[in-house]
């Protein structure tokens, strides 16, 4: 009874922690607006921004993401209408749900109530899995998926009909995010080999619940034989970082036959690449990254603050040398945190707080794992009165680290990093989409990422009347595209010298930098975190 009652105060503060100000913290940032905006556009009209029916990866900005979390979107756009809400409740939802799946997870894999208990509390107030809770981030959504398929395998050793709902549980995860694509297949395959004696046991329950998997997959498979969806992927790819070759190139140069044979086998594309794979990888167990800074792209993360709690070094290490004295069952854990950055070294950007977010739960598993160690340390202490100061110690270190966190999320994250989320766009469009009747044309900076998705999402723009007359533009060095004009509204970087005289009737919105401080400013939009955005000419 106490262990429930404990479980729903977990599963109550995370719900607390996922749905507080939900609506409005952070602002909408483009990739929501572009799954509100196509789950808006399918029930409409049956097809998505661009005219595609029912897609399995949306086209979006020519980046092709995965279409899981936007169908699950649907029914909530349906029910609220086209809102920021509507958008992040499924993913809010999902965070609690892998919580509480966390929860039955290690009870399965451990026997465990405690260990049960600390892990899904860390997990319920980790800054890593709060920050891709609180959007439309379909990481979150593999996560969940890979923590059900893991708990259900582990139910189903014991209890054979259970694979079916595993393997369902991972293919689900495939069609959600695409690290998942990387990691689950390896995933399982460990688990395979781990537990390959008690898995021929019920050999026949396997491969009809593999069958399964690979009738569910087919889809997916075939939507990768489109060239664009590959060739997104290969766009953020680690072969598209110039950087190894280039290094091979001065390497060899140092040689005094550049084209020998000890040239080209000491320095090429194998073990350049080879070499930034492993220091991508190895990036993602840093301190640095871990404990104090997080990535470098501010909408990953908060100020002065790690993924994990700085207190959590302290107990992954007693977790550390917990397991290494008894490493009993902790093979699938130790496998899924080595596995888990792998799809975030095989791109450029690394560490990345969003490809490896699932690396979060093997981590919060072994910090709870070392709490609970230290704990038991300190009972083998015959003074109270140390251990009464110890017990409190780890409270207070626990109970601070949170606070820190939801201080700086809260009253610092908007204003340190004001381009960490596209503040200022929805008081734009409000203030525009009032205005833009007394104007031929309304020209808009696109400094700010993609803000034709946040007008079309906040106008509530029907689908209809865009998906037949706008043009994606080709892909820049990123692999992403944009729209330039819908309707009288053009999106581009506002050269104001330029525009003014040919661009008569024209309300100009740009950057404090684009617009001159003589020009005729009617209006100056404001984020609500009172940073000036954009500055508006009436011409």
């Amino acid at each position: 009874m106490k262990s429930k009652a404990l479980l729903l105060g977990i599963i109550l503060l995370a719900f607390v922690l996922r749905f507080y100000r939900l609506a409005d913290y952070p602002a909408l940032n483009a990739d929501e607006a572009a799954i509100g905006y196509n789950a808006y556009s399918l029930l409409t009209t049956g097809m998505d921004e661009h005219g595609n029916p029912w897609p399995i990866h949306f086209q979006s900005f020519n980046d092709f993401k995965p279409g899981l979390y936007f169908y699950l979107v649907l029914p909530f756009v349906k029910l609220l209408g086209l809102t920021e809400l509507a958008v992040r409740i499924p993913g809010a939802l999902i965070g609690v749900a892998t919580v509480l799946a966390l929860y039955f997870l290690v009870k399965e894999l451990f026997k465990s109530e405690r260990l049960a208990l600390v892990s899904s509390l860390f997990l319920a107030i980790s800054p890593w899995h709060l920050h891709f809770s609180r959007g439309g981030w379909e990481v979150n959504t593999a996560t969940f998926l890979i923590v059900l398929g893991l708990w259900l395998f582990f139910k189903a050793l014991a209890k054979p009909r259970y694979y079916l709902f595993s393997v369902v549980s991972f293919v689900l995860s495939l069609y959600a995010y695409h690290a998942a694509r990387i990691i689950v297949p390896l995933l399982v395959f460990g688990l395979l080999i781990i537990y390959w004696r008690q898995l021929k046991r019920n050999l026949k329950m396997l491969v009809v619940a593999a069958g399964v998997g690979f009738i569910l997959l087919f889809p997916l498979v075939l939507d990768f034989t489109k060239g664009a969806v590959v060739s997104r992927v290969a766009g953020v790819g680690l072969f598209s970082d110039p950087g190894p070759l280039s290094r091979i190139n001065e390497q060899r140069g140092q040689h005094a036959d550049f084209q020998g044979l000890g040239a080209k086998l000491l320095h090429n594309k194998a073990v350049n690449y080879g070499l930034a794979f492993a220091q991508n990888w190895a990036e993602h167990f840093w301190g640095e990254f871990l404990f104090l800074s997080g990535d470098d792209i501010q909408r990953n993360k908060v100020p002065e603050t790690g993924t994990m709690y700085l207190v959590d070094l302290i107990f992954i290490l007693a977790g550390i040398v917990a397991i290494a004295r008894n490493s009993k069952g902790w093979g699938p854990i130790l496998i899924w945190l080595l596995l888990a950055p792998l799809a975030a070294a095989l791109t450029f950007q690394s560490p990345h707080a969003l490809r490896a977010q699932n690396m979060v739960v093997p981590l919060v598993v072994i910090s709870a794992h070392g709490l609970m160690t230290m704990v038991r340390w300190l009972q083998k202490l015959k003074n109270k009165k140390l251990l009464a100061v110890g017990y409190w110690s780890l409270v207070i270190l626990v109970g601070w680290g949170l606070a820190r966190y939801l201080h700086i999320y809260y009253v610092h994250l908007a204003k340190e990093y004001p381009f960490s989320s596209q503040y200022g766009l929805k008081e734009l469009v409000s203030y525009v989409g009032n205005e833009e009747n007394k104007y031929k044309k309304v020209w808009v900076t696109d400094r700010y990422d993609q803000p034709y998705i946040i007008f079309l999402f906040y106008l509530q723009y029907p689908p209809q009347k865009f998906q037949g007359a706008h043009q994606l533009t080709p892909r820049d060095s990123y692999g992403f595209s944009t729209v330039r004009d819908f309707d009288k509204f053009h999106f581009e970087v506002v050269d104001f010298d330029k525009i003014r005289p040919e661009n008569p009737n024209t309300l100009i919105v740009g950057t404090d930098d684009d617009i001159p401080a003589e020009a005729n400013i009617v209006k100056k939009i404001y984020g609500t975190n009172g940073h000036l955005y954009f500055e508006i000419v009436a011409n």
